[in-house]
């Protein structure tokens, strides 16, 4: 699901902003997977999902839909 949804907005990413753009939005992404695998040990499985969700798609929200 995490490999599709990505797929997805990189396809959108690279239409609308541009492959660097697209590029830099999916390393993110990709950043903020394996962050909220070292983040659970600490904050436990769904906290660190959240919080790393929150970032990417906050990244996300202010680099592709600031218009």
């Amino acid at each position: 699901v995490l490999a599709a949804g990505t797929a997805w907005c990189a396809r959108e990413w690279v239409r609308r902003l541009g492959t660097p753009t697209a590029l830099a939005l999916t390393g993110i992404q990709v950043c903020a997977f394996v962050a909220s695998h070292r983040l659970a040990r600490n904050l436990g499985a769904w906290p660190s999902v959240l919080a790393t969700s929150m970032a990417s798609g906050a990244a996300a929200k202010l680099v592709a839909d600031r218009r």
